[in-house]
């Protein structure tokens, strides 16, 4: 077989992982892969910074249930994926890092550009590579694709030695076959297990399901509607669950936790079961709920067994995919009379009602829980929303409705700013041909942390409409002041410097809209939506509009 030179070989397995974009910047130690790239098909997007690589990546893998794939040279390059790889991590998504090493013989001896990359990552990676030998390329790049893809998806790494990159190989691309000693994820539920889950579920005259995003990354979504309409058993989701259940369907029971709604949590308080889909009961879902005493039984489904029990005692633990245990639950009778306990639900809805009204002075400007209610209505079915974290992220996950084939990304684990720019980006880009709408939301204070990603945006011509809070603030650590130490006490949270957005959206070519009032933003946002092209939507948003 002819010699392969090293770089060439690991885009050639890349192409044999199906992978379209790699999203990544170069330098000294990607000089042979960025050569290689010359003769590529695979598709390089230059991010305008490498901690944003991460997140084109997981919205990428979100989007298009593929491994995203980002890449960065040595030393800095490496070190700045770290938060991006954390954030993955935490929501469980699929995503393969490639980072440049310096060459072999120097690594240890802090040479320029050096950084161990894999330890400094090794707490939030399902696995780490750092290849010695070229001819290992094939198999460790095939095994860090089935890593992250399977059982609870996540990061992987892969630290690539410059002169490993200039060898010749000469087994080509060949492909061995996987065999990972002691990695052999479990995702048929236990047969006991599923039997005591189903006495159970008969047994209970208030059972709740709670969705997680583990529902979504099992394409389990189909599976949990027949399974809760079948049961007549209500359904409330977490965060990185919004979009697992209809929210239009009568069953549909909001929100959990200290930034859900307020009757889900009293709904979740008052169940005497909880059947726990994919989700992980982090502190934020469960700082509303008691505590889970003996007249509260717990199911917890999950394909990761550390994630079982780790915050809240389980009766009843299943390890295995959630949609190949819905499938078997859907097999068996499981049917119970629930209508008094539904009644009941709708009672605690009308006692805990959302409520939209802003109190002036707020009230002057646009109220943002009323604008994602209107953009719900003006979204297409096949419309995906990136929220970046703070305010806007709760106000579009409470407000703004995820039904039929819509989708809504955030950071939901590690609440990572700056996150929604690139994730879009990264979620358009998987999207290009198809006939999508693509949101992203952010606030002034996230905006400014990706702003320069953009650059991307107006380079490709990405078909997103970035909706723009501005209130100057960073608005939900002010929050969090104003709860902890009383009004006034706000510290670090103003942003002073009053930036000309308009101008700015100008710089990068994307068509830009203003609107301070909401019938101003109802007027603009069908024409953002008539654009072809990028677009900026600026929202004036009070200040002390803090409250969710």
């Amino acid at each position: 077989m002819i010699p392969l030179l090293a770089s060439k070989l690991i885009l050639k397995c890349l192409e044999k992982e199906n992978v379209e974009y790699v999203f990544g910047y170069p330098g000294g130690a990607l000089l042979p892969i960025y050569e290689a790239f010359r003769s590529s098909n695979l598709k390089h997007i230059l991010v305008r910074n490498e901690q944003t690589a991460p997140h084109y990546a997981s919205g990428y893998a979100r989007e298009s249930g593929k491994v995203g794939v980002c890449l960065a040279t040595s030393g800095p390059g490496a070190t700045n994926l770290v938060t991006g790889i954390a954030t993955a991590y935490l929501d469980s998504i699929p995503i393969v890092a490639i980072t440049g090493q310096v060459n072999r013989d120097l690594i240890g001896t802090d040479a320029f550009q050096e950084a161990d990359i894999t330890g400094a990552t090794a707490p939030f990676t399902k696995h780490s590579y750092l290849v010695k030998e070229a001819k290992d390329l094939p198999k460790i790049i095939k095994e860090a694709f089935h890593i992250a893809s399977t059982g609870r998806p996540g990061p992987v790494l892969i630290d690539i030695p410059r002169d490993v990159q200039l060898e010749n190989v000469k087994n080509g691309s060949d492909y061995e076959d996987i065999h990972i000693l002691g990695y052999n994820p479990t995702t048929k539920g236990h047969t006991g297990q599923i039997k005591r889950a189903i006495k159970k579920i008969k047994n209970a005259d208030r059972p709740v399901i709670y969705a997680g995003g583990g529902v979504l990354l099992s394409n389990a979504r189909e599976e949990l509607i027949k399974f809760a309409e079948k049961n007549s058993i209500p359904v409330i989701t977490s965060l990185m669950g919004i979009g697992a259940f209809p929210e239009d369907n009568p069953l549909y029971s909001g929100i959990v936790g200290s930034h859900g709604y307020e009757y889900s949590n009293v709904v979740m308080n008052q169940a005497d079961l909880i059947i726990n889909i994919g989700a992980r009961m982090s502190n934020r879902a469960t700082f509303k709920l008691k505590d889970f005493g003996e007249e509260i039984d717990f199911i917890h489904i999950d394909i990761d067994p550390a994630e079982i029990g780790k915050t809240i005692e389980t009766n009843v633990p299943i390890v295995g995919d959630a949609k190949n245990i819905l499938s078997d639950l859907l097999e068996q009778d499981t049917a119970n009379d629930h209508q008094k306990w539904l009644d009941q639900i709708a009672q605690i809805k009308m006692d805990n009602p959302l409520v939209y009204d802003a109190a002036p002075p707020c009230s002057d400007l646009i109220n943002p829980k009323v604008l994602f209610r209107s953009l719900s209505e003006m979204t297409s079915d096949n419309t995906t929303l990136v929220a970046d974290v703070g305010l806007n992220q709760i106000w579009s996950a409470l407000y703004y409705h995820v039904n039929k084939n819509r989708k809504y990304f955030t950071s939901g684990g590690l609440g990572t700013m700056g996150y929604s720019i690139p994730a879009g980006a990264g979620a358009r880009f998987a999207t290009i041909n198809q006939d999508r709408q693509v949101f992203i939301v952010c606030g002034d204070g996230s905006f400014q942390m990706s702003m320069g990603e953009l650059g991307v945006i107006a380079e490709h011509q990405l078909d997103v409409n970035i909706i723009l809070i501005v209130n100057h603030k960073l608005g939900m650590v002010r929050q969090l002041q104003c709860d902890t130490y009383g009004k006034g006490h706000y510290s670090g949270t103003d942003i002073n410097y009053d930036i000309d957005f308009m101008t700015l959206a100008k710089a990068y070519s994307l068509e830009a809209f203003e609107a301070k009032t909401n019938e101003e933003f109802n007027e603009i946002a069908p024409k953002a939506l008539a654009h072809k092209g990028p677009t900026l939507i600026i929202c004036q948003v009070h200040p002390d509009f803090i409250r969710i």
